[in-house]
């Protein structure tokens, strides 16, 4: 079977409801490739490697959460961005990217699928309602120490996080948002909860745990965004009868 690209466009954009987020890049069609799609191949980051094993397979599309044509990156088409825009076009594969709306989505988002394999209870958005509120809110199924919680994620994400402890009492009210998103450590710190799960870390993200009194916890960008690109690629194979495969380019940080 096969679908129109078009059609896979219009469906994702009003899926995800990409026109609502304002973001560091454009979400959806960002590379125009052949009409016709019939094998879809999914990765985190839209890089060399993943594109190289797109052609591969022979796939006619690329859905990513990291695309291209990031806020003040240099715009002319040279060097590594000369050599991924050649390979999709000569290629003819078409290339689809969301960013914050496949963080935040209530289904297919990076940060419900995260909180599912985790199996944590998602009780609300940070500032928004599920589904709009890039930061989510939830509950451990059962209290465990901080050591507790970095075995549980290392274990499901095969990738083990690195936690700094702002206090010793059990934790079970957390807020999570996958990717780099440690700039939030203080917004979530007001409400109260436990521990804060993201995928990065930086230098000053330690002294403000141990201030604020918040367990956080960096489990791995690429490691925690890996989910919903996947879910909603499945998604579409189901929806259009099409071939999909994740790929995954491994990445420590």
């Amino acid at each position: 079977m096969s679908v129109s690209l078009e059609e896979i466009e219009i469906y994702c954009n009003k899926l995800l409801s990409s026109d609502s987020f304002k973001d560091y890049c454009p979400n959806g069609l960002q590379v125009a490739g052949a009409n016709k799609i019939s094998k879809i191949v999914t990765g985190v980051t839209a890089c060399q490697q993943l594109l190289d094993s797109a052609v591969s397979v022979g796939a006619d599309l690329i859905l990513t959460h990291h695309g291209y044509f990031w806020r003040g990156e240099d715009q002319r088409v040279v060097s590594i961005k000369k050599n991924r825009l050649k390979t999709l076009l000569v290629n003819d594969i078409s290339l689809l990217a969301y960013h914050l709306p496949l963080d935040a989505h209530a289904i297919y988002g990076n940060n419900v699928q995260l909180a599912k394999l985790m199996g944590w209870q998602v009780t609300s958005g940070m500032d928004a309602p599920i589904g709009e509120s890039i930061v989510l809110l939830g509950e451990l199924q059962q209290a465990m120490s901080a050591a507790e919680l970095a075995c549980q994620i290392g274990q499901k994400l095969n990738r083990e996080p690195l936690y700094i402890e702002g206090h010793n009492r059990p934790i079970k009210k957390i807020a999570f948002c996958t990717g780099a998103a440690q700039s939030y450590i203080e917004q979530v710190a007001s409400f109260g909860v436990d521990a804060f799960i993201s995928g990065e870390i930086s230098e000053q993200t330690v002294h403000l745990a141990r201030e604020l009194g918040i367990n956080y916890f960096a489990a791995g960008h690429h490691a925690t965004e890996s989910f919903g690109v996947q879910a909603l690629g499945e998604h579409l194979a189901e929806k259009y009868d099409l071939e999909h495969q994740f790929i995954d380019v491994p990445n420590p940080v």
